[in-house]
């Protein structure tokens, strides 16, 4: 019972924190004419939330090492919520933004402590594989599900349901880890170096903020040139810091591994399609160019989350047992990339050659990838290294996702050419798959998780 609610509570609170990315996208009109928003201020209340997650990402992941993945689940489904009800409740534009930054620092600490809640509770094997099918699953199909709820509720209710629809979901995840939490008792972890994750902080979080800016107008401007020279500094900062500390934020023997720096290179490359980029783009392109409505826009993106959950969560299991994880990603990669192609050169918006049938080979390529990343970077790491591991996979998919939608933008600034996005995604997969296929043995073992023998 105490696994299988650890693996409700994970996937549920992921699912929040995921959803919680896309789902103002679709409210941003109404939220701009209710507040009185200028552009500025509008572009802060979608990217805040970002910002703030991929900046305190890293150092937040530790501290489920350090005071146990249950606790943390608790403490910051708590603050998650709390911002969600501020965000709700906002009068003002800096109240809201303010309240979104509070819930992206506050899903730094949620995300990475779900997925280390499920390595510290499941063992290396066929359990642990269908539990990180299910929070995978979640995780890439949070996007879709973030247009659908975005639309359909400011359409039905109003943009503050959007926020406020995170109160109960929250509340039940609190109780439900405050259970977990009573069961298991007190951890004994590392400490963390608060000055170590301060600079990591200031490193993620300058370095994506300026590639948010560069990629509104596509121009190197003073601000975008500053805040990644801070981003740079900071980084520089966090890597001496961590080389002199008992306890840094990557220990160095994680960095050794041949698995870790393969699997997050490559979750960072997918991440430049599944984090951000096809929600993000194929958003504008339904309803600006094809005439999509929002509750429209957010079912389109139906058959690509559906197919990508069921092949997640019905195929992948048993495949990566029978073939292992390198011919999976590898195919996914080729799939999905296919499937972007094919919707780069669709020409009107009908919905099944140009929408459906596309979406549901990127889900294919999607479902197929995940759970095998995940379990690739996770594999054979020591219980109290999980969160490490756990953070550095999270950060690469946020940093992966920030990198690519700045990429996609300023090349369609650049090139006028509304295909140039898909192909940056497509050139993304092409190089995940290039990866996987020139890892050869015996490095290849590296990407077929096995039990550990205890």
């Amino acid at each position: 019972m105490s696994s299988r609610r650890a693996l409700w509570v994970a996937s549920i609170a992921q699912l929040v924190v995921v959803v919680d990315v896309s789902v103002v996208n679709v409210a941003l009109p109404s939220i701009q004419d209710d507040l009185g928003l200028g552009t500025a201020m509008t572009s802060w209340v979608a990217t805040g939330y970002s910002v703030a997650f991929a900046g305190a990402l890293l150092a937040a992941a530790r501290l489920a090492d350090s005071f146990g993945a249950a606790r943390v689940v608790l403490w910051s489904t708590v603050a998650f919520t709390c911002a969600s009800i501020l965000g709700g409740l906002a009068v003002t534009g800096p109240m809201l933004v303010a309240a979104r930054i509070g819930q992206g620092m506050a899903a730094a600490a949620l995300s990475p402590a779900t997925f280390t809640l499920l390595t510290v509770t499941f063992r290396e094997g066929p359990d642990r594989t269908r539990a990180i099918a299910l929070w995978t699953a979640v995780s890439v199909a949070g996007g879709g599900v973030g247009n659908i709820l975005s639309g359909a509720l400011t359409e039905v209710f109003s943009w503050r349901a959007v926020l406020l629809i995170n109160v109960p979901v929250g509340m039940f995840v609190a109780a439900a880890a405050r259970r977990l939490l009573a069961a298991r008792g007190p951890v004994a972890g590392t400490g963390v170096r608060w000055s170590s994750a301060a600079a990591s902080m200031f490193a993620f979080g300058s370095v994506v903020y300026s590639l948010s800016m560069f990629a509104d107008d596509g121009r190197l401007s003073g601000p975008v040139l500053a805040a990644f020279a801070i981003g740079v500094a900071s980084a520089a900062t966090w890597m001496r810091l961590d080389r002199r500390s008992e306890s840094p934020l990557i220990p160095s023997s994680l960095w050794r591994r041949r698995n870790i720096a393969l699997g997050t290179t490559a979750t960072a490359l997918t991440a430049v399609c599944f984090q951000v980029g096809i929600w993000y783009f194929l958003t504008f392109r339904l309803q600006q160019d094809w005439q999509y409505s929002p509750i429209q826009t957010g079912l389109a993106f139906l058959p690509l989350t559906v197919s990508l959950m069921a092949v997640n969560l019905a195929l992948v299991p048993r495949l990566l047992d029978h073939i292992g994880a390198r011919i999976l990603i590898f195919t996914g990669a080729a799939v999905a990339a296919a499937g972007v192609w094919w919707i780069a050169d669709a020409q009107t918006g009908a919905f099944w050659s140009a929408v459906a049938g596309p979406s549901i080979i990127i889900g294919i390529g999607g479902g197929l990838m995940n759970t095998p990343l995940a379990t690739v970077v996770t594999s054979g790491v020591p219980t109290e290294q999980a969160g490490a591991a756990s953070g550095l996979m999270n950060t690469a998919k946020q940093f992966g996702g920030a990198v690519g939608l700045s990429a996609a933008a300023a090349a369609t600034t650049i090139s006028h050419n509304e295909r140039a996005p898909y192909l940056v995604m497509v050139a993304a997969l092409a190089a995940t798959a290039a990866i996987i296929l020139l890892t050869r043995a015996p490095a290849a073992g590296d990407l077929t998780p096995r039990p550990n023998v205890r």
